[in-house]
């Protein structure tokens, strides 16, 4: 790998979607910048996500590839769940659901934080990850009020690995439960790795870990096998919640 530069590399819109460059040649400041440019069509995206790359970028910027080292993960048997997480999913203050409202999630997402003045989630990156969910590949879980959603995240599914990219929450540790309720059932289902991207204190209060890039990507080889994934739209099983009870 010596004779290769250092990234960003460009890609060609038209170009190959599974070509990436080899993530080990990412940038280390900003971390983990690895390339820029190539569409966001479900080929390139998929494509990414087997190879440790994910898209993240602003309005107004080219779409950039990131591959950080450090890698944040989290292994679904070691989730962690607070006492005051332990007693709110005892009460049961929201009704908890899968992929019944994708694009209100993802909208919900991309609305600015406190102290942010925009957002990554443009409305580019909605109808992509929008069209993978109608194919099977990207997933929402939902928070609900009655009918008011209060809470959720979505993320993309390949083989056994979920790779997460972003949560909210309207209501006090809704988004913890939506987390919590998806990584028992991904644990049903046998998957064996949630990709959490980057550092999170909120993430790490869950059980998230930082790994190095290099561990990460031997565990997608292990674990994100295109034959083996749980593709389609996505109910939680009955028993999902009731140890809380």
């Amino acid at each position: 790998m010596t004779d290769q530069p250092e990234g960003p590399f460009w890609l060609e819109p038209d170009g190959d979607p599974a070509h990436f460059p080899d993530p080990h040649y990412a940038l280390v400041e900003p971390d983990g910048l690895l390339a820029v440019g190539g569409d966001l069509s479900p080929a390139r995206l998929l494509n990414a996500y087997r190879q440790g790359i994910f898209p993240w970028y602003s309005d107004g910027q080219p779409i950039l590839w990131w591959s950080p080292d450090p890698r944040s993960v989290l292994y679904p048997e070691q989730l962690k769940i607070s006492r005051s997480l332990r007693k709110t999913l005892r009460k049961q203050p929201f009704h908890v659901t899968l992929d019944r409202a994708f694009a209100k999630v993802i909208a919900a997402c991309s609305e600015p934080r406190p102290g942010q003045d925009g957002t990554w989630i443009t409305a580019e990156m909605q109808q992509a990850y929008t069209q993978l969910h109608h194919i099977g590949f990207a997933h929402s879980v939902e928070c609900w009020e009655g009918e008011t959603l209060v809470g959720g995240l979505y993320g993309v599914s390949l083989g056994k690995v979920f790779f997460g990219e972003s949560m909210f929450s309207r209501r006090s540790d809704a988004s913890k439960v939506a987390f919590v309720y998806l990584t028992e059932q991904l644990k049903g289902w046998g998957f064996g790795l949630i990709d959490c991207q980057v550092y999170s204190k909120h993430l790490v209060s869950l059980g998230a870990q930082e790994i190095p890039r290099e561990a990460f990507l031997g565990q997608l080889d292990r674990w994100c096998d295109p034959f083996d994934t749980h593709q389609g739209k996505w109910q939680f099983a009955p028993a999902i919640g009731s140890s809380w009870s």
